[in-house]
């Protein structure tokens, strides 16, 4: 973690204009009718997992460009999301991949994140990739695959996961699946799904009774003429089907170009199945890419959704959040930093909603008032209501600052002696 004196040391730098902005906005929220302070306590309680795996680069199918002092295990990973959450007071949890990031001793991590001050979110299993152990390969599918010898060794895994999980204290597992096919006639589409379902409720049948498991969709890729889980529809189909610890988890970029993703939230509220999110940006598919850095607006009109849920008190509504980005130009923290502040600020904007006036136009069907309300609530610049929120909690006014300034990342690249960066999960 950074020394605290660092933060001070930023915020000081900073305090005076932050507290002239932050009186100014006030006063302006204030003739509107609301009270900035109960604006930022709601922002100091949001918290967003950092997943294993973001803090090295990441890449494209053509090239990777190693950043310096990446993490060279498991362990370095913890270390630098200690510092992203010292920044932001807001990343308290990880979630961890299986096995990119599977630690030979899950106790030890465990202990080693509990004196960093971190617990761990839900932890990811993965059988849409072979591993060099495996008896079996997941080329074409694994739950839905033809051969029962590989459905079982996907069971197995995601088994061995909730096991590693238990032992760090998650309570949920995430299940993302590449199965499908690429040409038509390749698989029964109708009993490629059942598979799946049929192994699905192996592993939840396993789950303690405090667990949920979260499936997830995907439209395309790998597999690009059909997908065994490939929108909101059928994730909401294995989770229903599967009971009441299932739930539906939404990627912001697995998605189809246009999709109206506030919709899907807004139908997953509704059917009582919207598990959580991954949080990242897209502008052609799931390109990962920066939350918030693309289509701005549409990450306040999903949080719009998830006001409205938690003011109107939606029986079971608790979504789990969690950032899932690749890092390929960017250095990875900061590129982190900036997404938990897009989370805070699309957040901020959602709670500033005139609700009231915004229910009255709707049920007169005023569409412009209706629209001038979201958008009203969206061009305010709530930054100071953000920072303010991170100064109370001890985190950073300016975290992308306060890091450069610390030179955390020179000191690391020197004490991890990397050659050539990051060092691939499965040789740790």
């Amino acid at each position: 973690m950074l020394r605290s004196d660092l933060v001070d040391r930023s915020n000081d730098a900073h305090e005076a204009a932050h507290r002239a902005d932050f009186r100014a906005l006030s006063a302006r929220l204030d003739r509107q009718g609301i009270n900035a302070s109960g604006v930022v306590d709601a922002l100091a309680a949001f918290q967003v997992a950092v997943p294993s795996w973001a803090l090295g680069t990441g890449g494209t199918r053509f090239g990777r460009f190693p950043g310096t002092g990446e993490p060279r295990d498991v362990f370095e990973k913890m270390d630098d999301i200690a510092v992203i959450h010292s920044l932001t007071r807001a990343t308290p949890r990880v979630s961890l991949h299986i096995p990119w990031d599977e630690p030979r001793d899950p106790a030890a991590l465990r202990d080693h994140a509990a004196a960093l001050g971190l617990g761990f979110d839900a932890v990811n299993s993965n059988t849409f990739q072979d591993q060099s152990a495996q008896a079996h390969s997941y080329k074409f599918g694994s739950f839905s695959n033809a051969d029962p010898g590989v459905r079982q060794q996907a069971i197995e895994h995601n088994l061995h996961v909730v096991e590693v999980g238990k032992t760090l204290g998650s309570k949920a597992i995430t299940v993302w699946l590449a199965d499908g096919t690429s040409f038509p006639g390749q698989q029964p589409l109708r009993k490629g799904f059942e598979r799946v379902l049929d192994g699905l409720r192996v592993v939840y049948d396993a789950l303690p009774d405090d667990w949920q498991i979260f499936t997830e969709h995907k439209p395309y890729e790998p597999a690009f003429y059909s997908t065994v889980v490939q929108d909101w529809g059928s994730s909401y189909l294995l989770a229903s089907s599967l009971g009441d610890k299932a739930s539906c988890l939404v990627d912001l970029g697995h998605h189809l170009p246009n999709t109206n993703i506030e919709l899907v939230v807004a139908r997953l509220i509704g059917a009582g199945r919207l598990g959580g999110f991954h949080f990242n940006d897209s502008s052609y598919g799931d390109d990962d890419l920066t939350t918030g850095s693309i289509r701005p607006y549409r990450l306040f009109l999903v949080f719009n959704e998830l006001v409205e849920a938690a003011v109107e008190r939606v029986p079971g509504f608790k979504p789990a959040y969690m950032i899932d980005q690749s890092h390929n130009l960017k250095d990875p923290i900061e590129d982190l930093l900036q997404t938990v502040d897009a989370l805070q600020t699309a957040y901020a904007q959602a709670l500033l909603v005139d609700r009231a006036g915004l229910q009255a136009a709707q049920e007169a069907n005023d569409v412009l008032m209706a629209e001038r309300a979201l958008q009203t609530a969206f061009r305010t610049d709530v930054q100071p209501l953000v920072a303010e929120a991170r100064l109370r909690l001890g985190g950073a006014i300016d975290p992308v600052a306060a890091f450069r300034a610390s030179g955390y990342r020179a000191r690391v690249a020197a004490e991890r002696e990397t050659s050539g960066g990051y060092v691939p999960p499965q040789a740790l």
